[in-house]
């Protein structure tokens, strides 16, 4: 009875707050804020890694199958986000569904999403740093610009764009739907510049043979490759719709408009992938685009240098964007679960000068930084897939979990053909994980025993549900 008390105080309770956010965002503010956090590395460097080493030019079913598998679980995010809470967390939709428990695990997990998103996209923005820089005469030597697997030192620009960023969120930093607007529009126009240059570039002979890697298949090493392997991977590129569901509480009409942003943005957004990889594999053979810039390289291999210069400039600054609102999210995570009690206190504490909570910030951007610096894209992708992915799994459920045990809950927004299209995200997103290499599920593995051993060993001791029962 303590645990459904708290639960019910913990989660349930927004509706009789004090203080309830501005519903200000209308339907096309919604679309465009899912539009700027999906379009990012995905579209501007795996594309490339996934056509090279996974899918060939049948990428593009990679990014149909992976866009699918996000479709029906961002429609489960919507009904809890419109019903559970504003915040949108998985972290407080697990509370709700499963209990402290599963809310610390899928936490734990959303820890490692977002803090390897983080590196991940650096990633991306130094090579398109380095490729801005090589278009000018300045290019860094590549001993600075890739990580020891590759053959270098550490990925110098990655490490120090994520340190830059810690800086400025020290200082504190605000975000408003025009500024997030006025991004998107600079990749609009970044990616609208490709396909006017690539259009009329495109040779059909790149596209042959068009799936070389077949569907699917695991090599001697463990890894896998083809088109099912490219969608595991590729999916990367879809990561951050969810902030659309987040936004349910300051939507003027959630149950319109949420639905509406999400679909929106997924649909748009897989249709520029399709055109762009598309494109990209038309204009320069597969074989060609394992490059950390593939985007600005093949306009580069075309002999247009000035339209690749420009893309890597709107590029570096909408990447920049996504780093910045993915390093807050996880500052933010990792306080909301040291308010709870799961995490050390010591992760709770503001500084009054700045009112951010600096020690966060500055222990997540220096663990980021040598993430980045050390750990080459390919690897970074794929362990923060199978993390999301494993959100996605849980939050599908926890949508068929609420609708048994809270049918009379408030649902603002409410998927549809439920418990289908649940199930269908739920079955559609675990495959996707199945396709991931075994050393990914290794370190994902590892990181589940690590977080069980802080759950079990500190966290159950300290919870505010230890302290209230």
């Amino acid at each position: 009875m303590a645990l459904q008390i708290f639960r019910t105080k913990h989660i349930f309770s927004h509706d009789n707050e004090d203080h309830v956010l501005k519903r200000c965002l209308s339907a096309w503010d919604l679309a465009f804020l899912g539009v700027g956090a999906i379009i990012g590395t995905g579209i501007f460097v795996l594309t490339g890694i996934a056509a090279a080493t996974q899918s060939g030019p049948a990428v593009v079913l990679s990014f149909i199958i992976a866009g699918l598998a996000c479709a029906f679980a961002a429609l489960s995010y919507a009904e809890l986000s419109s019903s559970v809470g504003g915040c949108g967390s998985a972290y407080g939709y697990s509370y709700a569904a499963f209990g402290e428990l599963f809310a610390f695990i899928i936490g734990w997990d959303l820890l490692l999403e977002y803090g390897i998103s983080v590196a991940a996209v650096a990633n991306g923005w130094a090579g398109y740093f380095n490729n801005a820089l090589t278009a000018i005469g300045l290019p860094l030597p590549d001993i600075l610009t890739k990580a020891p697997k590759l053959g270098g030192l550490i990925n110098l620009p990655a490490s120090a764009i994520i340190l830059m960023l810690m800086v400025l969120l020290i200082m504190g930093v605000k975000h408003s739907a025009k500024a997030n607007n006025a991004m998107v529009f600079v990749k609009l126009i970044t990616i609208s510049i490709f396909i006017g240059v690539a259009v009329f570039n495109v040779n059909p002979d790149n596209w042959h043979p068009f799936m070389p890697f077949g569907w699917f298949q695991t090599l001697p090493d463990g890894k896998t490759t083809g088109v099912l392997a490219g969608a595991s991977l590729v999916f990367f590129a879809y990561v951050g719709f969810d902030a659309v569901s987040t936004a349910a509480e300051e939507a003027q009409n959630p149950q319109r408009d949420l639905p509406f942003g999400i679909v929106t943005s997924l649909a748009f957004c897989t249709l520029i992938y399709i055109i762009v990889s598309g494109l990209l594999t038309g204009v320069v053979h597969y074989t060609d685009l394992n490059v950390s810039s593939p985007v600005a390289h093949s306009l580069t291999l075309l002999g247009y240098n000035w339209a690749s210069a420009l893309i890597s400039t709107g590029v570096i600054a909408g990447l920049t964007t996504v780093m910045l609102v993915l390093y807050y999210g996880l500052t933010r995570i990792i306080f909301a679960m040291s308010r709870d009690g799961l995490l050390s206190s010591f992760f709770n504490k503001v500084n009054p000068k700045t009112q951010t909570p600096i020690r966060v910030i500055v222990l997540c951007g220096v663990i980021m930084a040598l993430i980045a610096g050390f750990m080459p894209l390919g690897d970074l992708a794929e362990l923060v897939n199978i993390g999301t992915l494993a959100a996605f799994v849980l939050v599908c459920l926890g949508v068929i979990v609420l609708r048994i045990t809270k049918p009379d809950m408030k649902r603002p927004f409410r998927s549809p053909l439920s418990p289908l299209f649940p199930v269908l995200g739920m079955l559609s997103c675990t495959a996707l994980m199945a396709f991931l290499p075994s050393l990914t599920w290794l370190r994902f593995v590892v990181w589940l025993v690590i977080g069980l051993t802080v759950y079990f060993g500190y966290s159950i001791h300290h919870s505010r549900l230890a302290n209230t029962d």
